[in-house]
């Protein structure tokens, strides 16, 4: 692939724009179809394709596999801290209101954190098994 000029530049031209459609995805994702899990989805395969185009050396560099093992806990536990302070009040577990001075704003509140710690989880967690198999047969 080193030699392949026009996939390396079509490649770095369209990875920020695939970056960016994740994110919207991900801020949408409370109004229409989209969410935390898709965006994952969408920047874990801009991160195989970086893989795929540049080389799985280069791919670990931007994205070191310590980073992914730290990261994977981490989603889970946002996902929990918008459960968490609901139960510190006496509400159930995942109750919105709990986040917010009125219920519309710990709603959004809690939206966010969720679709976020799926966000991270979900992103880390495909580029990890990427990782894995793509690694396979490397010494």
């Amino acid at each position: 692939m080193r030699l392949d000029v026009l996939l390396r530049i079509g490649a770095k031209l369209v990875l920020p724009f695939i970056l960016l459609f994740a994110l919207y995805v991900h801020f949408h994702g409370e109004y229409g179809p989209g969410g935390g899990f898709q965006a994952g989805v969408i920047i874990a395969a801009a991160v195989i394709l970086y893989a795929i185009v540049f080389g799985m050396a280069a791919a670990e560099r931007a994205v070191p596999v310590r980073w992914l093992e730290r990261m994977i806990p981490a989603g889970v536990l946002i996902y929990l801290s918008a459960g968490v302070p609901a139960l510190f009040t006496g509400r159930r577990f995942l109750d919105y209101s709990a986040l917010g001075a009125d219920a519309a704003v710990g709603h959004a509140r809690g939206i966010l954190w969720i679709e976020t710690g799926v966000l991270i989880t979900v992103a880390s967690t495909m580029i990890a098994i990427f990782y894995a198999f793509a690694g396979r047969g490397r010494s």
